[in-house]
């Protein structure tokens, strides 16, 4: 287990500001500052679990759809892409709680095609307009074995901050960092139709480790 960069600062300047509260409570009130110190100490180490990024295995294969995130299944079915594919794919979409591991990661190993970030509202992540209307970042990944599909970062009410890695052209490995969400979001896959599909709506996956679909 480790901590995630996105989060050093952040946990610098909370550190510096719990610090700061709890002299201020020791100085001008001295009957409670047990309690906020321990109220301090819970709030930190929170944050410091939302930053938290594990190591896990990869289930290694040009065939398989690894989960880009940890989560939970709300939504599968099939629709139109507009944005890229121009096409039908079968949309997986996956939300992240805000006690959900919040790291992103490559669910196919491939050449990054596409990137684009788009601003937006900051509907539910889990409202069906949210992958078109929140703010999202967009990547394309062309697969070794010709496989294309589509990830897609999404905000949410309380996700205001997307971290994106890609960069089109970038040659990206299968369980590498895609980037990170500050907070409860939503990442969508747009996979192709007829791709073998592995989870269901309602089950909870684990990013770099479940697998999503298959290619064969």
């Amino acid at each position: 287990m480790r901590i995630h960069r996105e989060g050093y600062r952040i946990l610098i300047f909370l550190l510096l500001v719990l610090a700061a509260a709890n002299i201020l409570v020791y100085t001008f009130a001295p009957y409670g500052p047990l309690l906020f110190l321990l109220f301090s100490i819970t709030i930190y180490l929170l944050a410091v679990w939302f930053f938290r990024a594990p190591s896990r295995a990869t289930p290694q294969g040009e065939n398989l759809v690894i989960s880009p995130a940890d989560g939970k299944v709300v939504i599968i079915e099939e629709t139109d892409e507009n944005e890229y594919f121009n096409d039908r794919r079968l949309q997986v979409s996956i939300f992240m709680s805000p006690l959900n591991v919040h790291v992103n990661l490559f669910p196919i190993t491939g050449a990054v095609t596409y990137y684009k970030y788009h601003p937006g509202d900051y509907l539910v992540a889990w409202h069906p307009k949210a992958s078109a209307k929140n703010e999202r970042s967009s990547v394309v990944i062309q697969g070794n074995a010709n496989n294309a599909i589509l990830v897609r970062q999404i905000a949410g009410v309380l996700a205001r901050r997307i971290v994106c890695y890609a960069n089109a052209g970038d040659h990206v490995q299968q369980g590498q960092e895609l980037g990170f969400i500050k907070f409860g979001s939503r990442v969508d896959l747009f996979l192709p139709v007829g791709i073998k599909l592995k989870v269901k709506v309602g089950q909870k996956v684990s990013g770099n480790t479940t697998v999503i679909a298959s290619f064969e």
